[in-house]
């Protein structure tokens, strides 16, 4: 028999009993939007995995300041004798929401399941040949060759109990794409310090606190998630007291919220940035009036596009000044940056406007922006920005705005044209930006390759690095992938995202690098 999440909830609220009223502490989060899928190894993506983090577990995860920190797993270390193993020691005394002992054979399944098709974990995962559990503690990753940074991959790839995913039939990763649900896409069975009570997607969900959870109590014994895509009606829920926690501030509204008696703001940069990406395989587009070729092929119209992109004025006219303008489509908290690919060329219309006449298109061309309207900060706003940049070197776009459950399903597929995403790097390493968009799209790499860039001599040394056991050198492989990204324009980056919660003046939530806040950190005055 099935066990549904609120099976597992009735459970959890007989024994929530213990906590007392006053300790009680309900956290009313809201967000522009909500996440994809519960299904954990579904969908590499960043609202998605926020809210599943308080519900399943990694073997580890990062720290304010980046560091990775145990979480599932206890210790981690390469093998002595063999350098191509990876050892893992799991936390002992762990149970799922359901009851079920959490051992090795769980990391097991999961590994499988994150490398399985359909999943969007699996290129995380590609130098893995094979997960094997030693003993119902330990779990030996068998890896294609020394595989130093492997590690850092492993911070949102969730742990599933394996005999309740073999009860609901949970052996296959849920076909986002094609619109597939599986058992659960809605219901829930993890290690975390929050068990699913009430699941209504876009509307609102509740977290109840587990406690079993092998972690130490949080204030917030219960979570109420609301998405609220527009911005002044979120807003307006944190100043009524509707809600105690906006995640996603408006820039236009940081400083107001600052002045407002009962309210607080946090900011911070975020390892993320938000880029724009183009087809660049020789097929027509399917929105442009060019109906014999594909205008972004040609490396002119790319180079004139850049020209034409004024950063700055998105940053202190959409940005309000929250954001940093960069050309390289990597934050500065990750391994491979350089002040020198980060800098930006002046934007010279005149010159671009040129490469269009060079480039055969003096006379411009039509295609359509497909962005996401409740996913980034000002996402569409960037947007619209953009397509009057555009609008100035002939090239004239229609921006086509939808909400990120439908624009992700779109990009993934690969059914647009130009399009705008942003990209975080919780590895902190230039693999994890190569693997996912750089590489040409095959089953275990290039998932977020939407533009279909394909270079054989890019996806050689991309996939080096995953085993490459001399750092320097690696790094000179990093930049040499990097030179070669650059000259060839594959990313039109606009900026690094700056982030802002805003809450209650009696709590405290510091903003983190992933953005991915735990409420298990907050706490009250």
């Amino acid at each position: 028999m099935r066990k549904t999440f609120t099976a597992i909830a009735a459970t959890l609220l007989a024994s929530s009993v213990l906590v007392s009223a006053a300790q009680a502490e309900t956290l009313r989060w809201a967000r522009t939007s909500d996440a994809l899928t519960l299904d954990p190894h579904s969908q590499n993506q960043g609202v998605t995995h926020t809210f599943n983090h308080h519900i399943y577990e990694t073997l580890l995860d990062r720290d304010l300041e980046g560091n990775l920190r145990e979480r599932l797993a206890t210790d981690w270390y390469v093998k002595e004798g063999d350098d191509t193993v990876w050892v893992f020691e799991l936390r002992e005394g762990v149970t799922f929401h359901g009851g079920e002992e959490f051992t090795a054979e769980d990391v097991v399944f999961s590994i499988e399941r994150a490398k399985s098709e359909n999943s969007n974990m699996r290129q995380l995962h590609a130098d893995v040949e094979s997960v094997t559990a030693v003993d119902d503690y330990t779990v030996e990753f068998q890896m294609a060759g020394p595989s130093p940074l492997y590690p850092n991959n492993v911070t949102n790839t969730f742990i599933m109990d394996m005999g309740w995913s073999e009860e609901n039939d949970l052996q296959s990763v849920q076909d986002f794409g094609a619109g597939e649900e599986n058992f659960a896409v809605r219901n829930t069975n993890g290690t975390g310090p929050y068990v699913l009570t009430e699941r209504d997607p876009d509307v609102r969900s509740v977290l109840t606190a587990y406690q079993d959870w092998w972690g130490e109590a949080s204030d917030v014994t219960e979570i109420v998630y609301t998405p609220i895509a527009d911005n002044a009606t979120r807003v307006a829920a944190l100043l009524s007291g509707e809600v105690d926690l906006v995640q996603d501030v408006p820039v236009q509204d940081i400083d107001r919220l600052s002045g407002t008696d009962g309210v607080k703001v946090e900011t911070g940069p975020e390892n993320r940035t938000i880029y724009f990406g183009y087809r660049m395989d020789d097929e027509p587009l399917t929105s442009s009036d060019v109906t014999d070729e594909n205008p972004f092929a040609n490396p002119l119209v790319r180079e004139a596009m850049e020209l034409a992109i004024d950063r700055e004025a998105i940053r202190q006219v959409v940005m309000r000044g929250q954001s940093i303008p960069t050309c390289v489509n990597m934050p500065p908290f990750v391994n491979g940056w350089t002040e020198e690919l980060d800098a930006c060329p002046a934007v010279d219309l005149d010159a671009a406007r040129a490469l269009m006449e060079e480039a055969g298109y003096g006379d411009g061309f039509t295609v359509t922006l497909d962005t996401p309207n409740d996913r980034y900060v000002n996402d569409e706003a960037i947007s619209q920005a953009v397509v009057g940049m555009l609008g100035q070197i002939g090239i004239d776009v229609t921006l086509a705005s939808r909400p990120v459950a439908q624009h992700s399903p779109l990009i993934l597929n690969n059914q647009t044209d130009f399009y705008l995403l942003g990209w975080g790097v919780p590895t902190f390493d230039s693999a994890y930006i190569f693997n996912d968009l750089v590489h040409t799209k095959t089953d275990d790499y290039g998932t977020y390759n939407i533009g279909l860039y394909s270079n054989p001599e890019v996806d050689e040394m991309i996939q080096s690095l995953g085993t490459m056991t001399d750092l320097e050198a690696r790094d000179q492989v990093i930049a040499d992938i990097w030179e070669q990204v650059q000259e060839d324009r594959v990313f039109l980056t606009v900026h690094v995202q700056e982030l802002a919660y805003a809450m209650r003046d009696d709590m405290t939530l510091a903003v983190h690098p992933e953005n991915q806040p735990s409420m298990v950190d907050v706490t009250y005055e």
